[in-house]
């Protein structure tokens, strides 16, 4: 028997949608411009964060996306994100990161790095550069954004720097 002999347009990449549109026009890519972001997300002081990808927006299922911006010399009140992982990309700026129960680690990133944040770890995400924005873009494991936002958090005055050693990246001298 043919795939002729039986309409299959409601399994078939190039079949009708419900309202009889082509399937995927509506349902298909979508393209969030920068100016289009929505600032009305979860908040922690210090810094401004925009959401580009989540449910509400475009029915994202496990994702989160959008854009974090921290002004120069500036650091952002202790939270962690619940159960999310996180993704973070350095675009512009200088990243310091504090974290740990009273931030005792810290490591750096530059512009084209990539920070994982695993679930519940307390963090604080510090600009490092005196006179320019730290611009970044934000990926978590959820279509919704959890932030927790922590205080009371006693930080240790000097944290310990953590290098992340790989055959490719060699500790820093020092």
């Amino acid at each position: 028997m043919s795939n002729h002999d039986h309409d299959h347009s409601h399994d078939h990449p190039h079949g009708q949608g419900q309202d009889g549109e082509p399937r995927w026009k509506h349902d298909g890519v979508r393209v969030i411009t920068g100016d289009r972001l929505d600032p009305n997300t979860a908040q922690t002081p210090g810094m401004f964060r925009q959401a580009a990808i989540n449910h509400a927006r475009v029915g994202a299922q496990k994702i989160w996306a959008g854009t974090v911006s921290i002004q120069p010399n500036a650091k952002t009140g202790v939270h962690h994100h619940g159960e999310l992982e996180s993704v973070i990309y350095v675009v512009r700026g200088r990243a310091r990161l504090r974290w740990g129960e009273r931030l005792e680690y810290v490591a750096e990133a530059g512009p084209g790095d990539f920070i994982y944040v695993p679930p519940f770890v307390p963090h604080q995400e510090i600009n490092a550069d005196p006179d320019n924005p730290l611009e970044c873009v934000l990926v978590r494991s959820d279509n919704e954004a959890v932030v927790v936002n922590i205080t009371g958090v006693d930080p240790v005055e000097a944290p310990e720097s953590v290098y992340w050693v790989d055959p490719i990246h060699k500790h820093p001298p020092g």
